[in-house]
């Protein structure tokens, strides 16, 4: 049996990926023809059927999905590899891939950044901002270098430098709450009012959920900022970081929800990065001043 090409691989994804062969010959910047012929190709040398073409879109056989997955991993680490390939032959990275997660104070993260990147001219910055679980998606994905995110749970392919705390205030505008606002309210109390969260901007399906009243009614919104406003406003209620609101709750344009049923809760933010790819020379020196004690701690 023949090998399959790096062509035939990146056919099939891209065919998976945009549902046609048109589309993805237009994708891949190849002819029609070039496309089918890879498939046609792939499934012969494999001698399994990858694809059921009789739906109008094409769709993955019960081994098609096996092959697809593993296939989606080779080609993610052939990136890596030349990516890598690329810094060695540089000699520092051309850029560094960092993801903020939402809920990072500002002023604090970019202030580290810049105090690296004053000294580090010939690396440029891609910074990206994602939520809930999407930084941890990008990493994984290989799609950035290191992340600064909450840490859910421990993961041995993870390595993380503690940088700050950030902790999380349920808050409602004066007015919002019919009821008297105690720390006896309980989630039952709440139930009827719209809640506000933030939406997850991981593309896979995720079952993060962070202080959602079963039951209640939501409206979603993409970033922390935009939250905030809408609460400020009086049209929902919800979790907001402290050292967003500050000002808020001091000026009474936000009321505290703590007490013994709604608690704040204190997020530990890290610094991660998979242990399973190589860091080209700058990225070390960032990580080396991360973990010599950079960071301003956010209480």
């Amino acid at each position: 049996m023949n090998e399959p090409t790096l062509l035939q691989l990146q056919c099939f994804t891209a065919l998976v990926a945009h549902g046609s062969f048109s589309a993805a010959a237009q994708h891949l910047n190849r002819t029609h023809p070039t496309v089918h012929a890879a498939l046609k190709s792939l499934e012969e040398q494999l001698g399994i059927v990858l694809l059921n073409r009789d739906a109008y879109r094409v769709a993955l056989t019960a081994e098609g999905a096996a092959f697809h997955a593993r296939t989606l991993l080779f080609l993610r680490r052939y990136e890596e590899l030349k990516r890598e390939a690329a810094q060695l032959a540089a000699g520092e990275e051309p850029e560094l891939r960092i993801v903020v997660g939402d809920l990072c104070p500002l002023p604090e993260t970019l202030g580290m950044l810049r105090r690296f990147f004053d000294g580090s001219t010939g690396t440029r910055l891609n910074l990206l901002v994602e939520a809930i679980s999407g930084p941890w998606e990008r990493l994984q994905d290989g799609d950035c270098d290191l992340i600064f995110h909450h840490l859910d749970k421990p993961d041995p392919q993870i390595e993380a430098i503690a940088l700050f705390d950030v902790k999380l205030i349920p808050v409602v505008a004066p007015g919002f709450f019919a009821g008297e606002i105690s720390k006896a309210l309980t989630p039952d109390d709440l139930r009827p009012y719209l809640q506000c969260v933030i939406k997850d901007s991981c593309h896979r399906p995720s079952q993060a959920s962070y202080y959602l009243i079963d039951g209640a009614r939501t409206c979603s919104v993409a970033d922390q900022l935009m939250k905030r406003e809408l609460i400020v406003q009086g049209l929902a209620w919800g979790h907001l970081p402290q050292h967003l609101i500050a000002s808020d709750l001091k000026e009474k344009r936000l009321l505290s929800l703590e007490g013994h049923h709604f608690r704040g809760a204190t997020l530990p933010h890290y610094a991660a990065r998979r242990r399973d790819v190589a860091h080209g020379p700058v990225a070390e020196k960032l990580w080396a001043q991360l973990r010599d004690g950079q960071a301003n701690p956010v209480r």
